[in-house]
């Protein structure tokens, strides 16, 4: 099992060693700024596998990095939990609605931290601790880059292959062309969203071969998901 990389973004030095401490016990690797700016650099460079984000850092606020992280094809998938001072709803709301995934507010028991992350991790990413993806009778390996279905190898195309390691990070949901766009492609892609349509098809006929069903689910109006049980 790989260790889980995290990105803290906390400008109080005694909370971000007393954070550092705990997760480190629970083998995390982490990485450490006070900065905003420094925080998406970071990420960019080595995206993380989930970033704890204060509201209130160095140089750029919380809800203006947890926003820029979403804008980021490396980061636009990774799960950000804000920590903060602010208990209204109002403000969880907006933290929310910025794209944060969870919202944990000061104080709190590093215990607690710890179990929230673990919660996020399962929730979001499930496959996180792994190198093998698998859903249905389809087994991805995303070190070596193969795919199999009921055992056959199934040939894929690098777009093709990101967009179904995509969809098995997040059985069962919902994506629209430009959330796929932003994943798969990056937010800066100046590809237009039918593209998704043409590289879904090429998908769907790479694993649907031998007449297999066809788990990917078309939701009108919505986009697609991976769906076995549609």
């Amino acid at each position: 099992m790989s260790r889980v990389r995290m990105l803290l973004v906390e400008d109080d030095a005694a909370l971000a060693e007393l954070l550092i401490y705990h997760f480190k016990r629970e083998d995390f690797e982490i990485r450490h700024t006070p900065d905003g700016e420094e925080a998406l650099l970071l990420a960019k460079e080595s995206p993380p596998d989930i970033v704890l984000l204060d509201w209130m850092v160095e140089s750029l606020s919380g809800i203006e990095v947890c926003r820029r992280l979403r804008r980021m094809s490396e980061t636009a998938n990774v799960p950000i939990i804000m920590l903060t001072a602010r208990g209204e709803e109002e403000d969880r709301v907006r933290g929310l609605e910025t794209g944060a995934d969870d919202y944990v507010t000061k104080p709190f028991s590093p215990r607690e931290l710890v179990a929230r992350v673990g919660a996020v991790l399962r929730r979001v990413r499930p496959a996180l601790a792994g190198e093998a993806l698998s859903y249905a009778d389809i087994e991805m390996d995303t070190v070596g880059h193969k795919v199999r279905r009921g055992g056959d190898v199934v040939p894929l195309g690098p777009t093709e292959f990101r967009l179904l390691k995509h969809f098995l990070e997040h059985p069962g949901w919902v994506f629209s062309r430009e959330r796929l766009l932003d994943a798969v492609w990056g937010h800066d892609s100046d590809i237009e969203s039918r593209t998704v349509d043409v590289h879904i098809r090429r998908l769907r006929k790479a694993i649907n071969i031998g007449n297999r069903p066809d788990i990917i689910r078309t939701v009108r109006s919505a986009g697609y998901s991976l769906d076995a049980g549609h």
